[in-house]
Formats: C-alpha cells, sequence, structure tokens
C-alpha cells in the first residue's frame, strides 16, 4: 500500500512507495519514502520495489487506474465487474483501464481463475515508488507524479475518515481496541528521520510477513496501515529553539473522533 499530496512529495529528493498485497491476500497501502526508496549502504530493502519510469508513471497517471490499483490492493483479485460495483463506473471502463495498467505490469491476470468473459485482475505483490529525483526533472512527469499521490492520499484520508465516523457503530470492541490512530512529534536531522523510517518499514515488513506466514484466519478482514513521517513546513520563528519531544495517542478505550491525549 500506498499516495500523498504532502508538499515533500513535489521535491526532487522525496521519494513515495506503495506497499500491495499479492493475489488471495488482504490488500494494503503503506506510504513510505526516502531519498532513493532503499536502506542504509549494507541494508537489504524488506519488500521489493518497482521504480517507475516516464512511460509507466504517464500510463498510471488517470484518476480511474489509480482507484482500481487501490482497490485490488485492498481487497484482492477482482474482476472488470466488480470493479465497476466498487467504483459507481461501467464495467467496460474498468475493462478498459485494466487493460491499459497490464500493458505496464500494473495488474496482471490471475491464472487458472475465470473465463474469456469474466477475467480476474490481480497486483502483483511488492511496492511502486512513484517519485524520484529523476522523474522530478520534468514538468510533465512532475505533474503525472502529483497527481498519482494525491489520488492515493484521498483514497487514504477517506477512509480513515470513515472509520473516524462509524466505526463504533460498525465494529465490535475487540476490532476497536485493536486498532490504533497514533501521532508522535519529535525534533530531528534528516539522518535521524532517515534511520527511523527505515527501521519501521523494515520492522512493519517482516511482523506483516510472519502474520501472512500463518495463513488466512477466521474472523480476517481487509486492514490498511498508514506510516507518515515528514518534516513540518512553513515553522513558525517561535518554534525555532530546541523543544520537548512529544507524543499524541487515541486513548485505548476512547470512540472514534474523541480528542487525543497528549503524553510527554
Amino acid at each position: 500500500m500506498n499516495s500523498s499530496a504532502s508538499p515533500a512529495a513535489n521535491a526532487a529528493e522525496a521519494a513515495h512507495t506503495v506497499e500491495v498485497a499479492g493475489a488471495g491476500e488482504a490488500g494494503r497501502a503503506a506510504a513510505s519514502g526516502s531519498a532513493d526508496a532503499g536502506f542504509p549502504a549494507g541494508e537489504d530493502q524488506p519488500f521489493p520495489v518497482r521504480r517507475v519510469d516516464t512511460v509507466s508513471l504517464k500510463a498510471l497517471a488517470h484518476p480511474l487506474r489509480v482507484q482500481i490499483l487501490e482497490m485490488l490492493s485492498r481487497y484482492g483479485a477482482q474482476t472488470a465487474c466488480s470493479l465497476g460495483e466498487l467504483l459507481n463506473e461501467s464495467s467496460g471502463s474498468t475493462s478498459y483501464h485494466l487493460r491499459q495498467l497490464a500493458k505496464h505490469d500494473f495488474v496482471r491476470e490471475v491464472e487458472g481463475k475465470g473465463t474469456a468473459r469474466e477475467r480476474w485482475w490481480e497486483r502483483p505483490r511488492g511496492a511502486i515508488q512513484i517519485t524520484s529525483p529523476e522523474l522530478a526533472t520534468s514538468p510533465a512527469t512532475e505533474e503525472a507524479s502529483r497527481l498519482v499521490t494525491r489520488e492515493f492520499e484521498h483514497s487514504r484520508q477517506a477512509v480513515l475518515a470513515d472509520f473516524m465516523a462509524h466505526s463504533s457503530e460498525s465494529l465490535d470492541a475487540e476490532w476497536l481496541h485493536a486498532a490504533l490512530i497514533s501521532t508522535a512529534n519529535a525534533r530531528l536531522t534528516a539522518d535521524q528521520l532517515a534511520r527511523y523510517t527505515h527501521a519501521l518499514e523494515a520492522y512493519g515488513h517482516r511482523l506483516l510477513e510472519d502474520i501472512r506466514s500463518e495463513g488466512e484466519q477466521e474472523g480476517a478482514r481487509p486492514v490498511q496501515i498508514h506510516l507518515n513521517a515528514f518534516p513540518i513546513l512553513g515553522v513558525p520563528a517561535s518554534a525555532g529553539g530546541r523543544g520537548r519531544t512529544s507524543r499524541t495517542v487515541q486513548p485505548e478505550n476512547a470512540q472514534p473522533g474523541s480528542p487525543e491525549r497528549k503524553v510527554p
């Protein structure tokens, strides 16, 4: 999984990746970034990353194509008809855009499933790097990157807002207690931030792989995991000095939408 309207995504140094699950697994989209979407020298990337080129980026830069990728990431393999129902689009439209995505290897047919009239499509396992210093050198590709990251971010914001607004009436206590909305604030250098995000991303990937190795469990449902770590822009002069680090978390028993509490 995943999708950034963040101003940082427009900078040549910024990178954006969306990590997704393969067929038969609950989809996920997680945004992450580093100078080259890689890890420090000597560290292996914990999951495969596809770095899109100019041609494939332009092919992806269509709102409905990004939404199709999001649905496949979130819910697993789908047909053109089921995607049309999810996105309130005609099956003819989703079928056309699926074929265009397949030309650039963003989606693929599910082997051994479906018929000539009803084809099933899935996302290949791995992550997609949507921005890079190379792509940012061209106004056209930079705008295409903005469109794609904006669409992914809109989707992330919408699913989170839906959870915050309606989870208490839609989920039982077990799911509400398992979910987490957490915000941390700190003063870091770029190097410290890079070490922090790389460590979180690597650990999160390993943990998810361990969980996936347990196989599909009864009662499982699609879950989306977000990771954002970025420098705050427009910092006021009064905040220029060194200050305390604080952490804001949603209380375990709080209802969605209730105030967060700040922990020193």
